[in-house]
């Protein structure tokens, strides 16, 4: 089977013979039923191809879309004239950046459809292309822009150069509204709606879809897809890699599976990771390691959000942010959904609040080893080389070595540079064993400046308290007076009890005991 990896252009992938997820009709009911819309979904979703395939249908391309719905449910396939514009593809740094991209996309359509234009400013030129094409045939023209927002979003933390991009955009993509005669159908894709940056304010007839349960599967690939498209490529993947088809099926579901786009939506797989891991045969954290969120981690640190919240599924959030970012600056939380870091995971019809929490294994674990880096770095090892030390502590029975590796993490010199050492300190040992928490079985308790961890293996049992700017033996004696240890009295299994104690003027674990 030929995956269609890196292949985001309809043409290409149906003539080369690629898998295809068949969402024609989809898009026949979209352009059935509406003129404008939106939609919002994370980076390498299946945006791209979803505006190619719309782009070969309005152009009339009906042997590309042989076998398909498609095919059966269009009569006319009448020919329009299309206006692609992919912001995708390139880093926006300055203020040329983005002129030169719409001067060369507005160049290709002058070019193409004859139309003579001394004006500069780019809304008035794309007018002008749009008016010309209407009047020379009267025919009605479709415009299709994909990832509208990514100049925006490269510059989340530039506010100059961001209002510049925010206006030249506004009066683009407001041309649309302005020119509605003349215009057959218009798409946006993006991976945020940014309410507070007006982006949208000249083309407030779009019909935003994103949340919408009927297109909840427009990107993405479901489990039915998943069956019904992928069974021999499932049983190649199980036995590479020594599983059962039921396991395979179950690694996938856990490592890719879980994104929600709507109330009550079916779970839908990164379609990113699931061909490359079944390309390479391989399970990898592909969709994590493409893009790595380091403003969103930014953000979270300067806002001082409470990241123990993020894995326990507790951040909720309104139903008018989940659908747009207002103020990013203040609560990424939104940023963190649209982006595909978060998805929904419940949702309370009284109130109007959604329930979010990580999607699957390979946002949760790439997520927290890049938190891991801001709140204790270390330059010499990366998270996984640290997990996977501590694993073979706590699941060897030597709490002694977990202990040290701890230890030496927290007393690099780097980790002195850091700002609020008790926060910092509670944070760096909730992820460590977040990260630990897909090996072993953990529990964790946060609240009023300490960490209460349980950890469990096959043979052995560890209760943990830690305290700072107090004593090992403080720790010891809450265990004993909370009766932590009494669960596990009759417990076969080796128990070990630790004390440990931070402090927050030398911002190191000063000490520890093992009984």
């Amino acid at each position: 089977m030929l995956y269609p990896i890196g292949i985001q252009n309809f043409a290409d992938l149906r003539r080369g013979g690629y898998v295809y997820i068949d969402k024609t009709e989809k898009i026949y009911d979209l352009v059935s039923t509406g003129k404008y819309y939106f939609l919002s979904r994370p980076r390498r979703f299946g945006k791209s191809l979803l505006v190619s395939t719309m782009e070969a249908y309005f152009e009339g391309k009906r042997e590309l879309f042989e076998g398909l719905a498609m095919e059966r449910l269009e009569k006319d396939w009448v020919r329009y004239p299309v206006l692609h514009l992919d912001l995708s593809g390139k880093s926006y740094m300055t203020k040329q950046d983005l002129d030169e991209k719409l001067d060369s996309a507005l160049k290709i359509w002058e070019t193409t459809y004859g139309v003579s234009n001394g004006f500069t400013v780019p809304d008035v030129r794309f007018e002008q292309i749009i008016s010309s094409i209407y009047r020379q045939n009267g025919t009605q023209v479709v415009i299709l822009i994909d990832e509208y927002d990514k100049p925006i979003i490269d510059n989340l933390d530039n506010p100059e150069l961001q209002e510049y991009y925010r206006s030249t955009l506004q009066g683009f993509y407001g041309v649309m509204k302005a020119k509605d005669e003349c215009i057959r159908f218009g798409f946006l894709t993006g991976v945020t709606k940014i309410g507070k940056l007006s982006v949208f304010s000249g083309l407030n007839n779009l019909r935003d879809i994103s949340l919408l349960s009927r297109y909840s599967d427009i990107c993405g690939i479901s489990e039915t897809d998943l069956h019904e498209y992928f069974p021999e490529s499932v049983m190649e993947l199980a036995e590479a890699n020594g599983l059962t088809e039921d396991e395979c099926y179950r690694k996938l579901a856990d490592m890719y599976d879980g994104y929600h786009f709507s109330r009550n939506s079916v779970g839908m797989y990164n379609p990113f990771s699931l061909l490359n891991t079944f390309a390479g045969q391989e399970f990898n954290d592909y969709w994590f390691e493409t893009g790595t969120p380091t403003f969103l981690v930014k953000l979270l640190k300067q806002t001082g959000y409470d990241i123990s919240r993020l894995s326990e599924d507790e951040v909720e959030i309104g139903t008018g942010e989940i659908s747009g970012v207002n103020d990013y600056v203040n609560d990424p939380i939104s940023v963190m959904y649209q982006s595909g870091y978060l998805t929904i995971k419940g949702y309370d019809g009284m109130f109007g609040v959604y329930r979010l929490g990580f999607p699957n294994m390979e946002v949760k674990q790439g997520f927290m080893k890049m938190l891991l880096n801001v709140y204790s770095p270390s330059p010499e090892q990366s998270g996984s080389v640290l997990v996977s030390k501590l694993y073979r502590a706590v699941t060897g029975g030597r709490p002694e070595d977990m202990m040290k590796i701890l230890e030496a993490l927290f007393a690099r010199a780097n980790y002195q540079i850091q700002g609020d050492a008790e926060k910092d300190f509670q944070y760096a040992m909730y992820i460590i064993f977040e990260l630990l928490g897909e090996y072993v079985q953990t529990e964790k308790q946060t609240s009023n400046g300490r960490i209460d961890i349980l950890l469990q293996t096959k043979d052995y049992v560890y209760v943990m308290e830690l305290k700072v700017d107090g004593t090992a033996d403080e720790a010891l004696e809450q265990i004993e007076e909370k009766g932590y240890a009494k669960p596990f009295s009759a417990d076969p299994r080796k128990l070990y009890k630790i004390g440990v104690c931070f402090s927050s003027s030398t911002r190191r674990i000063e000490e520890w005991k093992v009984v």
